[in-house]
């Protein structure tokens, strides 16, 4: 089993939301952060306007962070790569993945998402995380595409939300030599921005492409898939492809 490096302590994310709010910082929104966005998004009335302003999405994402429910996606990174990996965090949000990776695990992360509120908020995260931190490159989806080069393109919960989550994996596909996406069952009760995947076919999708690892979470309900990208890049030196094709087979003689 893979030795989880990149903790997220849910303390530390509760003190950092409050400090980064001050004032403005309500406690009951972090209780209640399975509902809120339901009632933002019925005031505001349209899922990307919602995906694009969200303020709730600060609580909401800080209170899902807390939970560890992501704990075994980012130790597969940590087993992919035990010496780092450059990473692209697809719908980075807070950037809670991210920031723990970079931190537990030495990798080097690109975000990626819509300019909001929670982007904001992960500008004054990596900030105060030091001069590397600081560095790391913010994509704006709705400017440019995902940059290519990568090692790892990640998105943990994301395609649920995104209409076409065929053409966002080919973007992934096409910014790293490897993908790792988790894939959602629908259950009774879910809300308005969980659209239901057509969970066969992108498993068929992966697999046809080149599965490297695949295990479900969560009661069966969450399907985590890595598998082969290929990014348009520069060949890689000798020395580092050889080290990327031992990953792919050490990841790949594991069991599922």
């Amino acid at each position: 089993m893979a030795v989880l490096r990149s903790v997220i302590d849910p303390d530390s994310e509760a003190a950092e939301l409050r400090a980064y709010l001050g004032d403005a910082y309500d406690h009951r929104r972090l209780m209640h952060y399975e509902h809120q966005l339901e009632e933002e998004l019925a005031q505001i009335g349209d899922e990307q306007a919602l995906y694009r302003t969200s303020e709730g999405y600060l609580y909401n994402l800080t209170a899902f962070a807390m939970t560890g429910t992501k704990d075994p996606y980012r130790a597969w990174i940590d087993a992919a790569f035990p010496a780092g990996g450059r990473l692209l965090d697809v719908g980075c949000g807070i950037g809670a993945d991210g920031l723990a990776l970079m931190a537990g695990g030495g990798h080097t992360v690109t975000f990626a998402d819509f300019d909001n509120p929670s982007v904001a908020y992960l500008r004054t995260r990596l900030a105060a995380r030091g001069e590397r931190a600081a560095r790391a490159r913010i994509v704006d989806l709705d400017r440019e595409p995902l940059p290519p080069g990568h090692d790892l393109a990640y998105a943990f919960d994301v395609l649920e939300h995104v209409e076409e989550p065929f053409s966002l994996l080919a973007s992934m596909e096409a910014a790293a030599d490897l993908v790792l996406v988790n894939l959602l069952e629908p259950e009774p009760g879910e809300t308005a921005l969980h659209h239901e995947l057509p969970v066969s076919d992108l498993l068929d999708h992966a697999t046809g492409r080149g599965l490297v690892r695949y295990r479900r979470f969560h009661a069966g309900r969450s399907h985590l898939v890595l598998y082969r990208g290929g990014g348009a890049r520069t060949p890689a030196p000798g020395p580092v492809a050889a080290l990327r094709s031992r990953v792919v087979r050490r990841l790949g003689a594991r069991s599922r």
